[in-house]
């Protein structure tokens, strides 16, 4: 491509100034040979266009100068002004910016300077074949400016698009895996004590093995149809809106499990949006699970009330254990459930209350990612 650019220009210098000259007649005088060599070497000059532009344009449009310094008398062909149209234009090309402002008001006097040394014969020539040749390379290089830019806006919107759609992903992740932690590691909790218990007794009271072998029945049914249900949500099916019946259901089986419970709610259910009750439901199972894993047979106390400030207040809190928990959290519970509350509006905290308890508490909002200035009083 490049060396057929090379070729047309070469041609161009012969057909508009060398071919004319040679039909003319030379002359060889000093000065005309000196005056064709100028014309041969400023169109020459333009096959620089591409790389060096900015020189190129200038050391064209300095030898075309240096043409009528030299002999403003001197015969040339007309069609070598072809060279100072598209030196012209490449002028009008090869800045943009404030540059371009600066070397418009330079071409403006380049131009006064040739009329001057041209005399009456150039007042009209001169200006048709420079100015509008500048308007072009001007118009071109702002179309090349405005296609860069949007080309380099595009490159960031589709980064910027990959990296949303890469932090989506990520947080959808999140928010699965914990949701699974939740149903799968309370459903296992139970089994697990419940199991445990279930060996202690089936030769000494097998009437109360029985009665946990049921509970280890049930358990691993809530936990299948609390698999089912979060399948079918990530899966985009219709599912019903959740309420505090969550929590009902969630205390009701814990206290069926052997779990001293103490279920309080001071709130408007109907008041309660399906993202608070989903996550009063999680900040409950949570803080059930840990009471069994870590204080079994301790009293737990659950409290849900509502707030003046428009929203939830959550605590789950158990006493000290007498025995000693025999199963081991990863902490990742307590971590996913606080980014889903704050990812809310909301905030969590857990920790171990002044009696040797432990205590998960929360505040909620009653709008989905509303901005929650309160915090969990201690």
């Amino acid at each position: 491509m490049r060396r057929a650019e090379s070729a047309g220009i070469v041609l161009g210098v012969l057909l508009a100034v060398v071919l004319p000259v040679l039909l003319h007649g030379p002359s060889w005088s000093p000065r005309e040979v000196a005056v064709d060599l100028l014309l041969v070497a400023a169109g020459l000059a333009l096959l620089w266009w591409r790389t060096a532009a900015q020189v190129a344009a200038s050391l064209s449009l300095g030898l075309l100068l240096a043409v009528l310094v030299l002999g403003p008398d001197v015969w040339f062909p007309d069609s070598a002004l072809v060279v100072l149209a598209v030196a012209s234009a490449l002028l009008g090309f090869a800045w943009s910016g404030r540059q371009s402002v600066v070397v418009g008001l330079v071409g403006l006097a380049y131009l006064g300077v040739l009329v001057a040394l041209a005399g009456p014969g150039g007042v009209v020539s001169l200006p048709m074949f420079t100015l509008p040749g500048y308007a072009a390379g001007t118009i071109l290089r702002r179309r090349q400016d405005t296609a860069e830019e949007l080309a380099r806006r595009t490159a960031e919107l589709e980064r910027e698009q990959e990296e949303l759609e890469e932090l989506s992903v990520r947080h959808e992740r999140q928010r699965i895996a914990g949701e699974l932690h939740d149903v799968v590691g309370h459903a296992l909790s139970v089994l697990v004590i419940q199991a445990a218990a279930g060996q202690r007794l089936v030769d000494s009271e097998p009437e109360r093995a029985a009665r946990t072998l049921d509970v280890i029945a049930e358990s691993a049914r809530r936990g299948t149809a609390d698999l089912e249900r979060l399948v079918e949500l990530l899966g985009g099916e219709a599912t019903p809106a959740p309420d505090l019946g969550l929590v009902d259901d969630v205390v009701a089986h814990a206290v069926r499990s052997g779990l001293d419970v103490t279920y309080r709610v001071d709130a408007d259910r109907a008041a309660v949006t399906d993202h608070a009750a989903h996550l009063v439901h999680r900040v409950v199972q949570e803080g059930l699970t840990n009471a069994l894993r870590h204080a079994p047979g301790s009293p737990v106390r659950i409290r849900v009330a509502a707030q003046a400030e428009g929203g939830l207040a959550v605590s789950v809190e158990n006493d000290r254990s007498a025995g000693v928990g025999t199963l081991r959290g990863s902490g990742r519970g307590l971590l996913g459930l606080r980014e889903r509350v704050q990812a809310q509006g909301g905030r969590l905290r857990a920790g171990p209350t002044d009696s040797g308890g432990w205590r998960v508490e929360a505040w909620l909002p009653l709008v989905a990612g509303a901005l929650a200035t309160p915090r969990p009083r201690a």
